[in-house]
């Protein structure tokens, strides 16, 4: 099986459960449990009419403009997995149009991932499965290859191993290890709860900003 050309099977995945768990977290939450150190890049946003990204990833390493073994991965998902494509970020050929997006919400998917370009963006952003991309363009992909199924693959820096949680809502999107991923969740739940307790302190007027001058003078700011 040579390199540039590979479909390998998926070994492990992300419980149904802890998906389900991150989806009543928000990323930006998640993203501070991570130490601020794991993005995607500002430019993945989705162009879906709303709602929360969570699932599996299936992962795709696709020549630039190529979407051959996207139209694979498609065949090969299952119900709640996500599709995560490093296209290399290049915008100047779609990886993906409505036909493909509807194809994904018959199988069941949790959502898509693109690297790269979209088409058929007024149909896309009129429903609610979930898209994440680089751009748009109306210039349609090839179907020649190469490209890699369940490889490691790497966004903007942001790793995403097969079988990992992807997560994305408004905010952008985020990988969340497997092996980490219950320990996050669990961090990330109590971020919440700290939150929502900021909010009710907002709303009294019991806010506690002392450390905002304790700050300025550890720095050495005088008023």
């Amino acid at each position: 099986m040579m390199i540039g050309l590979r479909i390998l099977p998926r070994t492990r995945q992300v419980s149904p459960a802890l998906v389900d768990g991150f989806r009543s977290v928000p990323v930006a939450n998640v993203s501070d449990c991570m130490a601020r150190m794991t993005a995607g890049g500002a430019h993945l946003r989705p162009y879906h009419k709303g709602g929360k990204l969570a699932g599996p990833a299936i992962t795709v390493k696709a020549r630039p403009g190529d979407n051959l073994m996207i139209h694979k991965a498609l065949q090969l998902a299952q119900p709640g997995d996500v599709i995560v494509v490093d296209g290399g970020g290049d915008l100047t050929n779609a990886l993906m149009g409505e036909l493909m997006v509807a194809t994904a919400i018959k199988r069941g998917l949790g959502g898509v991932v693109l690297n790269g370009a979209i088409r058929d963006v007024d149909a896309i952003m009129a429903g609610s499965f979930p898209v994440f991309a680089a751009g748009v363009t109306h210039r349609g992909p090839y179907k020649d290859g190469p490209g890699e199924i369940n490889v490691p693959i790497a966004i903007n820096g942001m790793v995403i191993e097969p079988g990992d949680l992807v997560l994305g809502d408004a905010d952008g999107l985020l990988c969340v290890p497997f092996d980490s991923a219950e320990e996050i969740l669990a961090a990330a739940r109590q971020k919440s709860a700290a939150e929502e307790e900021t909010v009710r302190e907002i709303s009294e007027g019991r806010l506690d900003t002392s450390w905002i001058d304790a700050q300025l003078a550890r720095l050495g700011c005088k008023p």
